[in-house]
């Protein structure tokens, strides 16, 4: 049996998430409900304007939240990331190694510099706007994998997050070539709107041949294939990924098992931050792979737990509210 259930590279960002107000956003001159990279200088000219306001921290990044979701829900995890010597990277390695994450990170291993910072604002509508200070995780490359972690894995899970930097991008496509190898399956996200409109053609080298199994929601997958509409998209995708799971908010998802295409539906309610969705989304449903679930339980289970995000402030579910969502399939 693998060591692992599930080993994933990408970002580690610490998350500052602020409730703020559509004038806010506008003063700031924030782009709403979009992943937006940001410079130091501009990093700290947002917190400035931010400082009355208090702020829920936690260690995240994309494919963290989604590594960190299995761990809670039982599976063995590994996370390859890079996080400065300061003290928000010793926060950052302290609080995924609470949540029951293994990784690459000691005390001795971390470099001068400063740990990447995420200030997610919330609106009242749900929407999330992020504004991101890679700071150190910007020079993440081959040397933060750990090959014998991938080879000992069932999955392994990759942030498309990672495209937009050439030796980022050469570590997931080095993540995937050695899990490819080892018969190791391969799991990717498309992660933002804006990771697929910059960096089609680095997404696509991430992709190689072709993967096990794809996350995306409704608008990345059809800028992704150029669709008109999801049905087209789904054609498409199959060219890229044996399977793949398209959210599509309050409407569910659409799966493809490799066989059959499968709607699920969505509950409704009223969300309160969209932050971490697809996160938890993806995280619950490689919980789901990793230990026996069938397709249509896992995207069923998945959404479940998105659904149950969204109701809440922040990236991540209570342990004991994720758990109960797990062992209702």
């Amino acid at each position: 049996m693998p060591q692992y259930h599930v080993y994933g590279v990408g970002n580690a960002l610490v998350d500052m998430e602020f409730e703020v107000s559509e004038d806010t956003l506008t003063q700031l001159g924030v782009d709403k409900g979009l992943m937006t990279l940001i410079e130091e200088d501009r990093h700290h000219e947002l917190l400035n304007h931010l400082a009355d306001l208090t702020s829920r921290q936690c260690s995240g990044g994309s494919a963290a939240n989604t590594i960190i979701a299995t761990a809670q829900l039982g599976a063995s995890s590994f996370y390859s990331c890079k996080v400065a010597n300061d003290d928000t990277g010793t926060f950052y390695m302290t609080d995924l190694n609470e949540a029951g994450v293994q990784s690459n990170l000691t005390m001795d291993n971390r470099e001068p510099g400063v740990t990447g910072k995420c200030i997610v604002l919330v609106t009242p509508d749900a929407e999330r706007s992020m504004n991101t200070h890679l700071g150190i995780t910007q020079r993440i490359s081959q040397r933060e994998l750990d090959e014998q972690a991938i080879q000992n894995s069932e999955w392994v899970y990759i942030e498309g997050y990672l495209v937009p930097e050439a030796d980022a991008r050469a570590a997931a496509i080095k993540t995937r070539e050695v899990a490819q190898a080892a018969g190791v399956r391969t799991a990717l996200t498309l992660s933002d709107v804006n990771m697929v409109k910059f960096f089609k053609d680095g997404m696509q080298e991430i992709i190689g041949d072709g993967i096990d199994l794809l996350f995306c929601n409704q608008d990345e997958a059809l800028l992704m294939t150029g669709a008109a509409d999801v049905a087209e998209a789904v054609t498409a995708l199959k060219a890229s990924a044996k399977q793949f799971a398209i959210t599509r908010g309050a409407e569910g998802a659409v799966l493809f098992d490799g066989e059959n295409v499968i709607e699920v539906p969505a509950e409704r309610v009223t969300p309160v931050d969209s932050n971490g969705a697809g996160d938890v989304y993806a995280g619950t449903f490689l919980y789901g792979l990793t230990h026996g679930k069938s397709f249509t339980d896992c995207g069923r289970m998945a959404g479940a737990a998105a659904t149950e995000l969204v109701q809440h402030f922040g990236a991540r579910l209570p342990t004991e509210s994720i758990r109960a969502i797990g062992n209702k399939f």
